[in-house]
């Protein structure tokens, strides 16, 4: 708890204070937004507010992460830093997007595929190691548990079981195309994940704001799985049931805390009218954390609630561009993706920003209640 509370604050403080020298600094790097001449008129007066934002809160998460750990450095685990790893990968991923972009002065950085492709790499990286180092220890009940830090199967709140053994993609396809199969669900994870924030990041504070509540998610969910975990020796052997089989999940919660504490910092330059934009490098390192700690927690598909706003911004686009070429011309947003189409409707910038943190948080408060709900449905 204390490397929780201390990693949270320490990497507040230094988005909350140090976000103003990295505004000077890149203004001085001539690290300016482009505005595109086709969005809302509105938008112009953004033209050259600081980007690549993300830098900073990337930083200040790491920083946070290892400075929460100095007490006892022993406590730092594999599955934290794996977040760290998919955040600053996608992060660097991003930071080439926006270079070129600030480089050339236009809105295109790195070609659509080229960026996928940086993603697929990291991704790939990400889940050929999640399924390495291994923890055996003797927990609940007496019984010996071994754990990785991701597992190989359908994940909503848990390990999901069919007909008595886990439906894994190593036992429905065997061990060498499960373990293709797995990366490329990792890859689905992620670069779905990583392009939601990124399309939900087009107004001030919108993508910090619904991002403070999606990675403040897991760290209720991953100091309630700490307290549930199979590796704990006080559990009653009638709870063994319950208990959860994620490899480190109080140090989920830590580098979840960080995250979460660097952004709410960071919001306070990054909200209307924001000093500062994340950029790609902070939308796309947004986009891997909550990806890596929904995998590493085992809820992949949990995510679609907890990270719901960056599933209706991205989705929104889908169902524009598909009714366009259907219907040969027409549209049924005025803009995509959605919160243009607000703001086109005559919706003040911060009024959209609002109601979209109010989707945004209640749909992870829904996502958190449907994973405490199905322990609940066990605990009976």
């Amino acid at each position: 708890m204390q490397s929780l509370l201390t990693g949270a604050g320490v990497s507040l403080l230094f988005t909350l204070f140090l976000t103003p020298l990295f505004i000077r600094l890149f203004h001085r790097l001539q690290w300016g937004q482009f505005i595109r001449d086709d969005g809302p008129v509105s938008h112009h007066a953004k033209r050259g507010t600081a980007t690549m934002g993300g830098v900073v809160f990337i930083l200040a998460s790491v920083v946070g992460y290892f400075v929460g750990h100095l007490n006892n450095l022993g406590n730092i685990t594999i599955s934290g830093l794996l977040v760290l790893l998919l955040m600053v990968g996608l992060g660097l991923v991003g930071f080439v997007d926006d270079f070129l972009k600030t480089r050339n002065q236009r809105s295109l950085g790195l070609g659509g595929w080229a960026k996928v492709f940086g993603q697929v790499l990291v991704a790939t990286v990400f889940a050929l190691l999640v399924l390495q180092f291994p923890r055996t220890a003797e927990g609940a009940g007496g019984k010996t548990y071994t754990a990785t830090p991701a597992s190989p199967t359908i994940s909503i709140v848990r390990d999901q079981w069919f007909d008595g053994s886990v439906l894994s993609f190593t036992a429905l396809f065997g061990v060498t195309i499960g373990v293709i199969v797995f990366v490329v669900w990792i890859w689905l994870i992620v670069t779905a994940t990583s392009n939601g924030v990124n399309v939900t990041d087009g107004l001030d504070g919108l993508a910090t704001g619904s991002s403070i509540f999606a990675i403040g998610s897991y760290v209720i969910i991953g100091f309630w799985q700490f307290n549930q975990s199979c590796f704990d020796k006080t559990l009653e052997a009638v709870n063994v049931p319950l208990c959860y089989t994620v490899r480190d999940p109080l140090d989920l919660a830590v580098v979840a805390a960080c995250i979460t504490g660097a952004l709410v910092g960071f919001l306070w330059w990054n909200t209307s009218p924001a000093q500062i934009f994340m950029g790609d490098t902070g939308s796309l390192a947004l986009g891997g954390a909550v990806a890596a700690l929904a995998v590493l927690s085992h809820t992949e598909l949990l995510l679609l609630f907890i990270g719901g706003l960056f599933v209706i911004e991205p989705g929104s686009v889908i169902v524009q561009r598909a009714y366009f070429k259907v219907t040969h011309g027409k549209r049924i947003f005025l803009m995509s993706p959605i919160h243009h189409h607000f703001e086109l409707k005559g919706w003040a910038e911060v009024t959209v920003v609002v109601r979209f943190w109010i989707v945004a948080g209640l749909l992870s408060a829904l996502g958190v209640g449907l994973f405490y709900l199905e322990w609940l449905s066990r605990a009976k």
